[in-house]
């Protein structure tokens, strides 16, 4: 299963969405990154470490130049803003929110590009997650990695 689909499946599932965004806003972490090494394990890949720091740095360089802003202004414009209408307001925010999904299946295929061919059979998510999270930031936050991970469709 190729990853967009893969995320847009597990995204869905019950809990994963809260899991991701409590991973993103109160530990910074990468959730196109966690989601990439969560289908990582779950298709059976092995990435060295040469391989991981490459996919960090991906999703740093998305992140910084796209992601994190068009994320800022979509939720700068969610609440009312004095002189400003509020269709027009919701509208653009709308529009926005789409470019940044868009940069997130953009960051998502250029991690698809880095990842090896599988090469055994499937792994525990929990041990991606914790991988990615390490060379992500200095501090892992393991019990939110293991909410997400417990979330994750098996």
């Amino acid at each position: 299963m190729r990853l967009w689909d893969w995320t847009v499946a597990a995204y869905s599932a019950p809990d994963v969405a809260e899991a991701c965004l409590l991973l993103q806003d109160r530990h910074e972490q990468s959730v196109p990154l966690l989601l990439w090494s969560a289908w990582v394990a779950a298709t059976g890949r092995r990435p060295d470490k040469e391989t991981l720091e490459a996919a960090c740095d991906t999703a740093r360089a998305w992140d910084s130049v796209a992601v994190a802003p068009l994320r800022s202004i979509r939720r700068t414009l969610k609440a009312p803003i004095p002189d400003i209408d509020d269709g027009p307001r919701e509208a653009i925010r709308d529009r926005i929110k789409a470019v940044e999904l868009e940069a997130e299946r953009r960051l998502l295929e250029a991690l698809e590009a880095l990842a090896p061919e599988p090469a055994g059979p499937p792994r525990p998510a929990i041990d991606a997650l914790v991988a990615a999270a390490r060379v992500w930031a200095p501090v892992t936050p393991r019990p939110a990695l293991i909410v997400l991970a417990d979330a994750l469709p098996a």
